[in-house]
Parts: structure tokens; C-alpha cells; sequence
């Protein structure tokens, strides 16, 4: 029989966070993590994929997305901690999966700041100035992790106003695309038009699903201030499936409007899809509205880029990466060297890759774990709960579970190769964390 731990004395407990988190508060935080960057660049790669009914796939991304959310709420309501997937995965499969989890995570994070890295260097930075895209890179990212170094409190200050303008972006596109449609220059036609010359409507549906699944990550990351929330019971899944919910509306909408208002060839061709719209509706200055969709991509890319920095540091700290990314500037005691080494490997990937591809992988690795974490709910359903909470059918993380295959399946073969190569460098290393782990518990 185990001797029970002993109770720290309270000088020495660890310090429980605030709950200051209502339920709009939650639902206005979720929804400012999803609506973002990824249906500014990706709705012409979506179009390609699907054809003019861009917003079928979004649609079909939501349901799929809201299959894993609900599998979330369950465990946040059960588990109301920070940990995320990682926690989950552990709590159900041991220290390897769960270490293999948060790797998967951290990945996620490098390469969607390499996708929206290749997106800012597009078609809006063009209305401006005309540079290669190689050089704008790697300015780019130079001055995201020169910005993420400066310190966390600015550059959430800076997210507070650009996450409005994207949002007010994507209103005016729906709004243009509404009025071409009624003045008689758009063609709601396209709007039924599901399938491509290669694939037929079903293949041409989930190919382009792989994609608007970009658009929708972000609501993973919300698991992190479940303790910060006032009665996470109740709250986290009415702010979830509600956040959700809206941005799959306005998506499903600015996917309307841009395929009506513009014919897909186009559409697909261009790398500032939304930039289309406003050409041809006319009135409003192309070069306002590109300004309005750089700060989208960029917020979106340094916001990630905080999340990938800080939890490769923490992974540093608690043994299961190299120390040397704990290392922090003296005066303002920010991840130097995890900011530095995230960077680098944006870097690499965004100058190896086009937009496409590195979303397609970024999905490939949240499959992964979204898979992990619809499989754990099913097996922590054994684990007495310690308090009442949110509950899902079980045919919601079985059918979660499959929806993860089932996209996997889409995804082309070179995304394979390069994700491949990630998920054994994160299966090599859980090895040793596990290994670790057994020695600290022996």
C-alpha cells in the first residue's frame, strides 16, 4: 500500500492562480485565438483544393473541429489545470506519450510561425513594396523574436488592437462580397461548384477541410487558463463551442463572399486572396485593407511564436530539452535562447516550404495530437471524477478520433516525409524524458 504524500505546509505550496475568467471574458479570449491570420492567406489554397464552394470545407472543418473541442471541454471540466494535451495524454498513456504530446504541440507552434512567415512576404506586402521573399522572411521573424524578447506584456498590448482590426477585416470582406453579389458583378453560382478537375466532391471536401483546419487551431491552447476560470464547469464549454462557433460562422461567410465575388482561378492564384475581393469591389484602398491583413499575419505569427518560445523553455526546465533554452536576458528575463532557437527553426522551414505545405504539416502534427487526446478521454473515463463536470457522448471522441484518420489520410505525400521527420526526433526524445521520468520516481 502507497504512504500517502505528505501535505506541504502552506508556505510552501505551490500558489494557485486568480480566477478572475467569466464566461464572456473566456469566450472573447478563445475567439481572439482562432479568429485570426491562417483564412487571411489560405482561403485561395482552399479554393484550389475544393474548388468554389469554399465554404463547404470550412463548414466540414468546424464539425470536425467541434468533435475534438468537446473532448477538451470534458477533460478541462475534469482536470480544470494548465498542462493541455500534454497533461491528458500523460495522465492516460504515462510520461512518453505525454511528453511525445507536447512536442507534437510545440512543433505545431514552429511551423504555423513559418506558414504566416511565407504569408507576410505575399500579395499584401506587394501593395506596398516589391522585395524577395527570402530577405522579407527572415526580417520578419528577426523582428518577431526581437519584439517576443522585448518582453510578453507589450506584445500582449499589441494584440488587444490587432486582434480588432483583423476582425474588422473580415467583416469588410463579407460585407464587399455581398455587395458585388447584388450589383451583378459576382456569381453566387460558384458558391455550389464542390470538386476539381483530379479529385470529385467528397476527395475535393476533405482535401480542402486539411487546410480550413488551419484556420480553427488555437482553441487547444485555451485548456491553459482552465484555473483561471470562475466555475470552469459551467463556463469553459459554453465559451468553447460559442468562440467556435462564431469564428466557423464568419468563415464560412468571408469563404462565400470571396468565391462569389471573385472567380476561383483566381482566387487560388493569388498568395492575398482577400486582397482580391476588394480589387474588384472597388471604393476601398487596396493598400488599407493589405495594411489591415499584414497586421492579422503578423500578430498572429508573434503571438504563436510567444506560446512555441515559452513552452520550449518550460519543456528546458523540466529536464526534457537541452538546458541550454532556459537561459534568460538578465534585465528583462525573457527565453533568449528558446526565443532564439524557435526562430531558427521557423526559419529553416519557412525557407524550405510554401504556405500550403506548412499548414498542411502543422495540421498533420495537431492531428497527432488531437487524436492523443480524443483516445485519452476515452481511457480516463475510468478515473473516478473527483468533482461534477461536462461529459460527452462517447460517440463524440470515437468519432473525434476517426476524424483525426480520416483527414490524415488527405494529407499529400511530401507533408508526410517532412512530419515524419519531426514525430521521430519527439518519439526520440520521449524515449529519453521517459526514461528520465522512471529514474526520478525509482
Amino acid at each position: 500500500m502507497k504512504t500517502p504524500p505528505a501535505t506541504l505546509p502552506a508556505s510552501q505550496a505551490p500558489a494557485t492562480l486568480k480566477k478572475s475568467l467569466t464566461t464572456p471574458l473566456l469566450y472573447f479570449f478563445i475567439l481572439g485565438d482562432v479568429l485570426g491570420a491562417g483564412v487571411y492567406v489560405l482561403v485561395g489554397q482552399v479554393a484550389a483544393k475544393s474548388g468554389g464552394a469554399v465554404w463547404a470545407p470550412l463548414l466540414a472543418a468546424l464539425t470536425l473541429a467541434l468533435l475534438t473541442a468537446a473532448s477538451y471541454a470534458e477533460l478541462v471540466t475534469k482536470y480544470p489545470r494548465a498542462g493541455g494535451a500534454s497533461h491528458y495524454a500523460t495522465l492516460a498513456y504515462g510520461p512518453f506519450v505525454g511528453f511525445f504530446a507536447g512536442f507534437c504541440m510545440l512543433a505545431a507552434g514552429v511551423v504555423s510561425v513559418a506558414a504566416l512567415a511565407r504569408g507576410f512576404g505575399g500579395d499584401y506586402l506587394s501593395e506596398f513594396v516589391s522585395l524577395p521573399l527570402v530577405l522579407v522572411t527572415i526580417v520578419f521573424l528577426v523582428a518577431l523574436a526581437l519584439l517576443n524578447a522585448r518582453g510578453i506584456s507589450e506584445s500582449t498590448r499589441a494584440n488587444v488592437v490587432a486582434t480588432i482590426v483583423e476582425v474588422s477585416g473580415l467583416l469588410l470582406v463579407i460585407g464587399l462580397g455581398a455587395w458585388i453579389v447584388l450589383r451583378g458583378d459576382g456569381d453566387a453560382g460558384r458558391l455550389t461548384e464542390l470538386g476539381t478537375a483530379s479529385e470529385g466532391p467528397v476527395a475535393a471536401l476533405l482535401s480542402g477541410a486539411v487546410l480550413a483546419y488551419y484556420s480553427f487551431v488555437g482553441f487547444e491552447t485555451s485548456v491553459n487558463v482552465a484555473e483561471e476560470t470562475r466555475d470552469p464547469r459551467r463556463s469553459y464549454p459554453r465559451a468553447l463551442f460559442g468562440a467556435l462557433i462564431t469564428a466557423g460562422a464568419v468563415y464560412a461567410l468571408v469563404g462565400a463572399a470571396a468565391a462569389a465575388a471573385v472567380p476561383t482561378e483566381r482566387l487560388a492564384g493569388s498568395s492575398g486572396p482577400l486582397l482580391e475581393v476588394v480589387r474588384a469591389a472597388g471604393g476601398v484602398p487596396t493598400e488599407l485593407f493589405s495594411a489591415i491583413a499584414l497586421v492579422a499575419v503578423a500578430n498572429g505569427a508573434l503571438l504563436t511564436g510567444i506560446m512555441s518560445s515559452r513552452l520550449a523553455y518550460g519543456m528546458a526546465r523540466d529536464g526534457l530539452l537541452p538546458s541550454f533554452l532556459t537561459k534568460v536576458l538578465p534585465r528583462r528575463r525573457t527565453p533568449w535562447a528558446a526565443i532564439a532557437a524557435t526562430t531558427g527553426l521557423a526559419l529553416l522551414l519557412a525557407l524550405t516550404g510554401d504556405v500550403s505545405t506548412l499548414a498542411s504539416t502543422l495540421v498533420l502534427l495537431l492531428l497527432v495530437v488531437f487524436f492523443l487526446v480524443n483516445t485519452a478521454l476515452l481511457v480516463l473515463r475510468r478515473d473516478p471524477a473527483p468533482r461534477e463536470h461536462f461529459r460527452a457522448p462517447t460517440a463524440v471522441p470515437v468519432l473525434g478520433a476517426v476524424s483525426c484518420v480520416a483527414l490524415a489520410t488527405r494529407i499529400e505525400q511530401e507533408v508526410w516525409l517532412r512530419g515524419l521527420l519531426v514525430l521521430a526526433v519527439g518519439a526520440a526524445l520521449g524515449v529519453i524524458a521517459a526514461a528520465r521520468s522512471r529514474r526520478g520516481q525509482g
